[in-house]
């Protein structure tokens, strides 16, 4: 990610009770980002630029279109028009009866998906047995506050992380919160890395929709800076998430799966 490339120097006026001023300050850019699957125009999702590969492909895996790497034939990007092709070996276009679900979730950046509430009844529950000690949550937080340089600069952006219970592997930032999810990933679908008995950290709210991107690749620990909401609490239950929320300083709130935790 280039910091250059998600922010722009816009003139603004600064007040404080002292004085007046007109200076340059940052803020995050927005994007516009076409998926085109197999020939067909499929969404468009206002986002921040970088990375759009990856949130493409991230945007399918999360929507169950593509399931691993092996799947996808070829990958352009046109950065003038905001268009991703994405082409599948088998060539298949987004089911009609998927389409017909599209969902305004609530998302920052438009956010959209091809689910509803009814689809939990068809996910398979997480069995993972790992476990993290609540010293290596707090840590964990706190590098991943440290990796946000583009919102610390701007206070625009979300963040999205995937880690083991030492370190940050991917991190990725983005207007919306879902497309962070997203980014990260559509790189481990490039890298062809199993996210299956890793963490995702975010610093956004974890709703149902992201509950259910996370369960679909098998994740089994769920940590934000935030807080959830009462239908992604009671599908983390369900799902067999461990759903951790407002781990601020040297507290948080585990609402979900709490035996994970050490």
């Amino acid at each position: 990610m280039t910091m250059e490339k998600d922010t722009e120097k816009l003139p603004i006026i600064r007040i404080t009770e002292q004085e007046r001023s007109e200076i340059d300050d940052a803020v995050a850019s927005e994007f516009l980002l076409t998926i085109i699957f197999n020939n067909k125009e499929l969404v468009t999702l206002l986002c921040s630029p970088s990375n759009p590969k990856e949130l493409a492909l991230g945007f399918l895996a999360s929507e169950g279109l593509i399931k691993s790497r092996e799947e996808v034939k070829r990958i352009t990007l046109d950065d003038r028009m905001g268009i991703v092709r994405v082409e599948t070996e088998k060539g298949d276009g987004a089911p009609e009866d998927l389409l017909f679900k599209r969902l305004i979730t609530s998302g920052c950046g438009r956010g959209v998906s091809f689910y509803n509430a009814s689809d939990a009844k068809s996910l398979t529950k997480v069995e993972s047995s790992i476990t993290i000690a609540a010293s290596e949550i707090f840590s964990l937080m706190k590098e991943f506050q440290h990796r946000s340089e583009i919102f610390r600069t701007t206070g625009g952006v979300h963040s999205a992380a995937l880690c083991d219970a030492k370190s940050i592997l991917f991190f990725s930032e983005d207007i919306g919160r879902h497309n962070a999810l997203d980014k990260i990933f559509g790189e481990c679908l490039l890298k062809d890395i199993p996210i299956d008995d890793y963490i995702i950290v975010s610093s956004g709210r974890i709703s149902s929709e992201m509950l259910f991107k996370v369960v679909k690749r098998k994740v089994p620990i769920v940590i934000s800076r935030s807080a959830p909401t009462a239908s992604g609490v009671r599908l983390a239950v369900d799902l067999g998430i461990t759903l951790i929320g407002f781990v601020r300083g040297k507290r948080m709130n585990v609402y979900a799966n709490d035996w994970r935790v050490m």
